[in-house]
């Protein structure tokens, strides 16, 4: 398996080969997202080795938000994301001339995570996670019995997703409502191994990031449970809940983008076409769940009609089905 980063760095340059100058080799720039970090690293590892060397591809981790702003100025080839392209975003591409490729490529399992010394918090409703981060709770609600009276009397540590981070997005809409809807006294970042050391470091700690660093490191934490509305019983992360549907509200598709003047460019059309061709295994290594075969083949057949756009419309969709990636119209204007 390949472990989803343990470099905390903001830039990650994964060589192919040993030894090969940066100047000889082609180069693909990648930034963005830290949760599909996993995924693109791994694929950028067994693309450089099967083009020996001969194209070098950059990862950075600046954040869905951050890497937006860079892609939108035309400053890297792909971006990977965690939530779709916002009309913000979109705004700024189409004032700087940036047309993109939206490219499903995997989905994700949100995962909530706390102290494996933990021992009251094994499960957790999405209410009960609005009372402790929605904005209103800001310097307010600071210990765990003003969540639940059922829990200590201790202060609530919080971790969680940096404001340029998809995630960050994700979660607030789908437990907030609305995105960015959060209180700010909590450690932020946009690197989830950070999050991972604070959480693993503190009993009283509770935090969230991608399913992927979970796995990595749970010998050290411990993923909580959800329950959705409607009192159904909790459901933990794993593949199957997310393949089942089971998982709500924080089950959720990643994604790449990819700047259709990029195509032009031998080494990144190469690099695109390599990530659809191998997303579906790799994908799966590093722990996210794969999509279906036929959607992998939908993402090649939108890289060679060149479909620029995106189905999401500036908005980042709670509960969406895999079907819903594909089916819906392309759109270059957010609503």
């Amino acid at each position: 398996m390949k472990k989803p980063g343990i470099c905390a760095a903001l830039a990650v340059a994964i060589l192919g080969a040993a030894g090969v100058h940066v100047a000889q080799a082609q180069v693909v720039k990648v930034d963005g997202s830290s949760t599909v970090f996993p995924v693109t690293e791994a694929v950028a590892e067994d693309f450089q080795k099967a083009r020996k060397g001969t194209i070098k591809v950059t990862v950075g981790i600046s954040g869905t938000g951050g890497g937006f702003k860079k892609f939108c100025r035309g400053e890297s080839d792909v971006q990977n994301a965690s939530r779709p392209i916002l009309k913000p975003e979109m705004e700024d591409c189409k004032k700087a001339g940036v047309e993109y490729i939206e490219l499903p490529v995997a989905f994700d399992a949100l995962t909530v995570v706390a102290h494996p010394k933990n021992t009251f918090l094994n499960s957790i409703s999405v209410e009960d996670l609005k009372k402790m981060w929605e904005p209103a709770a800001q310097g307010k609600i600071t210990r765990w019995n003003q969540v639940n009276p059922a829990w200590p009397n201790a202060q609530i540590k919080l971790f969680g997703a940096g404001p340029d981070s998809g995630t960050f997005d994700y979660f607030t809409e789908a437990i907030m409502g609305k995105a960015k809807s959060s209180r700010g006294d909590f450690t932020a970042s946009e690197d989830d191994n950070v999050l991972v050391q604070g959480v693993s470091r503190d009993v009283n700690a509770i935090g969230y990031f991608g399913f992927a660093y979970y796995v990595e490191n749970k010998d050290k934490l411990k993923a909580v449970a959800i329950s959705d509305k409607g009192g159904k019983p909790p459901v933990g992360p794993s593949l199957e809940a997310v393949l089942s549907g089971s998982y709500q509200p924080l089950s959720r598709p990643i994604f790449i983008y990819v700047n259709a003047k990029s195509m032009a460019k031998p080494e990144v059309k190469e690099f695109v076409e390599y990530y659809l061709k191998n997303g579906e295994k790799l994908s799966k290594e590093v722990n996210y769940v794969p999509l279906p075969a036929k959607s992998y083949t939908h993402g090649m057949n939108r890289l060679a009609k060149m479909q620029t756009g995106t189905v999401f419309a500036g908005h980042a969709d709670v509960g969406v089905r895999v079907d819903d990636l594909f089916s819906r119209p392309l759109t270059t204007q957010a609503k």
